[in-house]
């Protein structure tokens, strides 16, 4: 059964929704690149890392978001110039959702910004249980089972996934990005090669020390 899933990040400044959010109508994934680690490590947020450096994340269609308060406090950031998006409060620095462009239509959500909403339910019974693990060669210690090798069933539903969306327009309107531009909405920095060196340390199978 779908619902309406409110989403807030830790201080409580920002509040918005996913609309339309079941088991069915998104993908939830735990990824352990070694981007996500450093985004969580840049944010100084690695506190929603697994015990293996993982982030639980949810993907949704970009129309089903919208935000009610707050919506000026969100910022972004990329580690690469053409990396990407990767949206942030910049009054908590809890994670907003990680995109693309516009023309690839999903929002990957890390699930903090769920558990922090006065509503909150288990994520489990809301969108499901993980489908699967994936980008496990950077994972902290052991590799979590099935993680490291590519998951064909895995991949081929989220492209069939994100495709629907594409296809029933589900990319506007979006949250982060103006339609007629096709520019982001909020401002968007880049980090320097010398922060994402001082990032990369912290990230991956050996991390030199956790923050």
């Amino acid at each position: 059964m779908s619902q309406d899933v409110e989403l807030q990040c830790r201080c409580g400044k920002i509040h918005g929704w996913v609309r339309d959010a079941s088991p069915s109508t998104v993908n939830r994934v735990v990824c352990y690149c070694d981007d996500c680690q450093a985004f969580a490590h840049h944010l100084g947020r690695a506190d929603l890392l697994d015990e293996q450096g993982g982030s639980d994340i949810v993907q949704v269609a970009p129309s089903t978001v919208s935000y009610d308060r707050g919506g000026e406090l969100v910022t972004a950031v990329r580690l690469t110039p053409k990396g990407i998006y990767r949206w942030y409060a910049s009054c908590c620095k809890t994670p907003l959702g990680n995109t693309l462009t516009p023309g690839i239509p999903f929002i990957g959500f890390v699930t903090e910004a769920f558990r922090q909403a006065p509503s909150a339910r288990p994520c489990d019974e809301v969108f499901g249980a993980p489908r699967g693990r994936i980008f496990g060669k950077f994972a902290v210690g052991e590799p979590p089972p099935g993680s490291v090798k590519p998951n064909v069933r895995l991949l081929a539903g989220t492209i069939r996934k994100v495709l629907g969306w594409k296809l029933r327009s589900k990319a506007w309107p979006h949250p982060y990005f103006d339609r007629t531009s096709g520019k982001p909405k909020y401002p968007v920095a880049v980090l320097s090669k010398a922060e994402r060196d001082a990032l990369r340390p912290l990230s991956g199978p050996r991390p030199a020390r956790a923050t």
